[in-house]
């Protein structure tokens, strides 16, 4: 890595930052992580040359903004989160990628709720939601201490080691963020 990351929004202990082609392999690795698969419920890794045609494609997307997540204290990005809008009702899907030496460590739940702070903040989103996995629990309690709170069900509509599995459905609005936001809102000046 070369390029220092761009942040464009702290929390405690990650940030969000621009997405870098420079990663692009290390992204892709993360992605083919055979844990990753599972969890996005896909059978088979996708090849470097999809990936990196999907690259070009998605950075022309203004309806699909992507985020580096960022570890604060060495700079070093530990995953990615995508939101996936729809500008007609104001809604996204939210997508988390961690890289897999990074996972346990109790970033998912900040790099969702920075990334909630800036779908609701800044992308002035009406809702943002997400599919999760059943058995992915370890997902499931990041994403509710991050304001995602459950909105349904969709019975066997995935695989998760070979078995079908229920997909559970989970949305957030800007009222269920908890705490104050990171976005460093300008001050206002007050009337004299």
């Amino acid at each position: 890595m070369n390029e220092t990351p761009h942040l464009l929004l702290s929390g405690p202990a990650l940030a969000l930052g621009m997405p870098r082609r420079e990663m692009l392999r290390s992204y892709h690795a993360w992605e083919n992580d055979a844990a990753t698969l599972m969890g996005y419920g896909n059978q088979v890794p996708q090849s470097w040359e999809t990936r990196e045609a999907g690259w070009e494609r998605q950075r022309g997307n203004i309806n699909y903004p992507q985020f580096e997540v960022v570890r604060l204290e060495d700079r070093v990005p530990v995953g990615m989160t995508t939101l996936e809008i729809n500008r007609f009702v104001r809604s996204a899907e939210f997508v988390m990628l961690l890289a897999p030496e990074e996972r346990g460590k109790g970033y998912a739940a900040e790099a969702t709720r920075l990334t909630l702070d800036w779908a609701f903040h800044v992308a002035a989103l009406r809702t943002v939601w997400l599919k999760v996995l059943e058995p992915n629990t370890a997902g499931i309690r990041a994403y509710e201490k991050a304001g995602f709170r459950h909105a349904g069900r969709l019975r066997r509509a995935g695989f998760w080691m070979g078995r079908p599995v229920d997909e559970l459905l989970m949305d957030a609005l800007p009222e269920d963020l908890p705490g104050p936001s990171a976005v460093p809102f300008p001050q206002q000046e007050e009337n004299e």
